[in-house]
């Protein structure tokens, strides 16, 4: 089938497009390359430069290239960028889903799968977060990415567009993004290997539940062939504090660099994991990849760099 990919130029879209393309499908991408990388995309996927804020310019794509799927990957993910500018937030995470559904629409689109938030969905609630769960976004970032999924349930109620939202947890991997508040696990082995040293956003006694992207990429092929419609978490329920984080991916990396601590940013939950019984349930998806192995693939894919 036909597929358009929004950021399907950046770290996770990257690579779900090339498991599209390699399950035989056709691929198109849009990509506004502000985090994204030519590079990243597959030689056998139509690229089109374009920012999803643009609405003339995505409903026009949208028209021309008729996509039976979009998978919407394209956002701004910084939750602490969004609490101190909100607006640009909701410009890039609702302003830009409604430009492509109003499109979608339009062309008869089959489905649209988006990457969405579970870590920033649900509060301060005792974890696993599951999604019985009442939302209660504390961030700006958190509470666009539930718009998105409130406007798809829209369009899927007034015009029968089916959806999957797949809320992540904190997705890591190869092609991952160092430069930004996302991503600790780039971010800390981009510098380790520079010979600097990272800091640690308060004490480090934060936790967080990390899902390796190969196993998101599984949860992205399978929301294809789903009749399910709604929200499904994918993680891992385990969660790794950010010390534990540094300890391994140092220890990977062979360094010997000590942990350096700053202020803690707003916005942030303490601590923040997933169950995936949901997704088990519906896709046949859990996690494959534990933790350690997956910062060795990191680890490899930056040696490599």
């Amino acid at each position: 089938m036909k597929i358009l990919i929004t950021g399907g130029a950046g770290f996770i879209a990257s690579h779900v497009a090339d498991a599209y393309v390699a399950n035989g499908h056709e691929v198109v991408i849009v990509d506004n390359l502000s985090t994204g990388k030519t590079k990243f995309v597959p030689e056998k996927a139509k690229f089109i430069e374009a920012d999803i804020t643009d609405k003339e310019t995505i409903q026009r794509i949208i028209r021309e290239e008729k996509p039976e799927v979009i998978n919407h990957h394209a956002a701004h993910i910084q939750v602490g960028y969004s609490v101190e500018n909100p607006q640009f937030d909701a410009e890039n995470n609702i302003i830009g889903i409604l430009n492509i559904m109003e499109a979608a629409k339009d062309i008869g689109v089959k489905k649209v799968i988006m990457a969405a938030t579970g870590g920033a969905m649900y509060g301060n609630k005792q974890t696993p977060f599951d999604e019985t769960m009442k939302e209660q976004p504390l961030s700006p970032y958190g509470i666009s990415k539930r718009a998105g999924e409130l406007y798809l349930n829209y369009y899927h109620e007034l015009y029968n567009i089916p959806f999957v939202s797949l809320r992540y947890s904190n997705v890591y991997g190869p092609r991952q993004n160092a430069h930004g508040e996302s991503g600790v696990v780039a971010i800390f082995s981009e510098m380790i290997m520079a010979g600097k040293t990272p800091l640690i956003n308060g004490d480090g006694t934060h936790t967080r539940d990390y899902v390796y992207v190969g196993d998101v990429v599984k949860a992205n092929l399978l929301a294809l062939e789903t009749e399910f419609v709604g929200e499904l978490n994918i993680g891992t329920t385990t969660e790794i504090s950010t010390n534990e984080v540094f300890d391994i991916v140092v220890t990977e990396l062979g360094s010997d660099i000590k942990k350096e601590y700053g202020p803690a940013r707003p916005g942030e939950q303490v601590t923040s994991s997933l169950s995936y019984q949901k997704a088990k349930e519906v896709l046949g998806w859990e996690p494959e990849m534990s933790f350690p192995e997956g910062v060795k693939k990191v680890a490899a894919w930056y040696k490599e760099q």
